[in-house]
């Protein structure tokens, strides 16, 4: 049995300021999900030790909250190369009565009963998804749902397919910016306004995208920035060192040629939890009532 999680309510309404809004205050159609940027860095703005190596960064206050997060969203997006490296469960393990702020868990052996849809950003169909994935795991055990993949690739491994389907979950096919035929490392990227404008078209009105590397930095940068509603991340107190997988969006130039900040957060809270430091804000250029 996988271990369930507690995060305080008070610590939860701290967070609240920075969360979706509950369904009864957006609209009936939305043209994208609320969309929550959040990951576990080192002091050194590392997410990693090296590409495709799981390193555990979060300590168990803020890992908690990470799943308390999980419970307040629809959806969670990594990419394909987290799903690679961590083999993750990508559901929620925060005990049941705590999903929402001010409310503490009835029952400490129960998990709450809302799950997010795991999105796996797959440009070239290559994350090797057996029937013993964790995600699928969790799914049989009623612990999760099953992904979505999206992929450029218009005819997608059917072996997967049919086990996606058969958990529940689906391929979505999206056009990139490159032909996928060319190979792994041709490139190809989707514009974020399309994958969010599909999470939306799913009934899902918030994501939580918590990974990895390229997909944070992608985020970051000012094309994009618009499209995040909320920033938190988790900051542990260790160094990795060079070589790790790194946040760090491409570098910005104004009209005059000089270098400029990529990005600035604003509406900022930080919170410590156990060792780690938790940064709340917003970026720069969002607008968020």
């Amino acid at each position: 049995m996988a271990e369930v999680l507690h995060f305080p309510a008070a610590d939860a309404a701290k967070l609240e300021h920075y969360l979706p809004p509950p369904p009864s205050a957006q609209s009936a159609e939305l043209a994208r999900p609320f969309v929550t940027l959040t990951f576990a860095t080192s002091l050194d703005s590392s997410l990693a030790l090296a590409p495709g190596v799981r390193t555990a960064l979060s300590g168990p206050q803020s890992k908690a909250m990470t799943h308390y997060l999980r419970s307040r969203h629809d959806a969670i997006l990594v990419g394909v190369g987290t799903a690679v490296a961590d083999d993750p469960g990508l559901n929620c393990r925060i005990a049941a009565g705590s999903d929402t702020a001010g409310a503490d868990a009835s029952d400490p052996s129960a998990v709450s009963a809302h799950q997010p849809r795991p999105i796996v950003i797959d440009p070239h169909d290559r994350w090797p998804l057996k029937y013993d994935s964790r995600v699928l795991a969790t799914q049989r055990r009623g612990l999760g749902l099953a992904p979505y993949v999206m992929t450029a690739v218009c005819e997608p491994d059917e072996t997967k397919r049919q086990l996606l389907e058969s958990h529940g979950g689906k391929y979505i096919i999206l056009g990139g910016n490159n032909d996928p035929s060319n190979g792994p490392d041709s490139g190809v990227r989707f514009r974020w306004e399309d994958v969010l404008a599909n999470v939306a078209s799913n009934g899902l009105r918030s994501i939580m995208i918590e990974g990895g590397g390229s997909i944070i930095n992608t985020l970051l940068a000012p094309e994009n920035s618009s499209l995040v509603d909320s920033v938190i991340v988790t900051i542990a107190p260790t160094w990795l060192g060079r070589g790790g997988v790194v946040v760090s969006p491409d570098r910005v130039y104004d009209n005059n040629n000089q270098a400029m900040a990529a990005a600035r957060l604003k509406d900022i809270k930080w919170r410590q939890l156990g060792d780690d430091v938790i940064l709340c804000g917003r970026l720069n250029s969002t607008s968020v009532e």
